[in-house]
């Protein structure tokens, strides 16, 4: 066999040496993220959902999701373990600065025009849209028919 046979199998073996060994760091990174976890810390599943620790056992987690809502989950099916702040910036809206933006109401009362604000902001006179010229009107026949109308019934 010489050299040139041998290389795709070279290659191909160099390949998935490496494809296993990078799956391996990845299984080890996300198995130290989850030893990191103590009760009081925020977590994303592997589903999207958001909860906080609440008890560790060996296989398994007590997440609440809600306030007073309870699962149980498995160590696997977490998919991050978040900071402090980065989990109430997510959950609770919570942001650290404060913004330049307007602040929305909390009712749709300051939203609504009253009739008086209506009467205000109209004008006073109705403007005519209609499209009659002085030219126009002395066109029309005064008898009220339109040209080619005849009393024929």
């Amino acid at each position: 066999m010489s050299l040139v046979t041998l290389l795709p199998f070279i290659v191909l073996i160099g390949a998935m040496f490496l494809m296993t060994r990078s799956a391996k760091r990845k299984q080890q990174q996300a198995a130290s993220m989850r030893e990191e976890m103590q009760p009081g810390t925020g977590v994303r599943t592997i589903g999207g959902m958001y909860a906080t620790v609440k008890e560790l056992g060996d296989d398994t987690v007590l997440l609440e999701v809600a306030p007073g809502v309870h699962a149980v989950y498995a160590k696997n099916a977490i998919g991050a373990v978040l900071s402090d702040e980065e989990y109430n910036r997510i959950v609770h809206g919570d942001s650290g600065e404060t913004s330049d933006l307007p602040a929305v109401p909390d009712d749709a009362s300051s939203l609504t025009e009253t009739a008086e604000d209506k009467a205000e902001a109209a004008p006073a006179d109705k403007i005519d849209l209609g499209k009659k010229d002085e030219a126009d009107d002395a066109a029309a026949p005064k008898d009220g028919k339109a040209d080619g109308e005849s009393d024929a019934k």
